[in-house]
């Protein structure tokens, strides 16, 4: 149990996840998206993602690349789509918004606001296509070369964040995400739904109101 007032104005920065906690998780959808276009069963192609998603999502493969190497692991006919993860995000992007909201309401309360994901390129270029203007810093695995839970991706949020681990709360659906972060002291939410981020905020000395 937290000591809420060890936690009196020491928190100063908010960090989110995407996928999962921003938005509905893309994984099955985008899954789905592939296995269709590709003639494929959507277990075969995960197990065969599972190889090459480290590099991709660290920006060390191209897309074309990716689709290059998962075609021929499959034994299929690479697409002739430029991007089909693109067309395939677009397709199964679900934004939670009161999560949304609640980012933007911390960043109006005066916190800083974070975005740290493990994504590829095609999924940040869209991102940033919607223009959201409530986080100061964002943080996308394949623009860093580092991905959850790597500690050094941590590291990079924390750092244009310009706080120590013990002034950063960071909310992820994801355990292994969860349990990397707090291995450098940050404190940390695993996500459930809006209004437990909400209790659990609060249990930060998180002025909500």
């Amino acid at each position: 149990m937290k000591d809420s007032m060890s936690y009196q104005h020491r928190i100063k920065a908010i960090i989110f996840d995407w996928g999962g906690v921003l938005i509905d998780n893309p994984a099955s959808g985008l899954l789905a998206y592939f296995a269709n276009s590709l003639g494929v069963t959507g277990e075969a192609l995960n197990n065969a993602f599972k190889k090459f998603a480290p590099e991709f999502q660290k920006g060390m493969i191209s897309e074309d690349a990716l689709w290059e190497r998962l075609c021929s692991e499959l034994g299929v006919q690479k697409s002739y789509n430029p991007s089909l993860w693109e067309d395939a995000f677009r397709q199964v992007y679900s934004p939670k918004k009161e999560m949304f909201s609640l980012a933007s309401h911390l960043k109006d309360r005066g916190y800083k606001v974070g975005l740290l994901s493990n994504t590829e390129m095609a999924a940040m270029n869209y991102f940033h296509e919607q223009q959201y203007d409530m986080f100061d810093v964002t943080v996308f695995s394949c623009a860093e070369g580092t991905r959850k839970p790597e500690k050094r991706i941590y590291e990079i949020a924390l750092g244009r964040l310009g706080v120590q681990p013990d002034e950063a709360v960071f909310i992820d659906d994801r355990i292994d995400f969860i349990e990397g972060s707090g291995k450098l002291g940050i404190n940390t939410i695993l996500f459930k739904d809006p209004d437990q981020v909400k209790i659990e905020l609060a249990s930060f000395s998180i002025n909500l109101e």
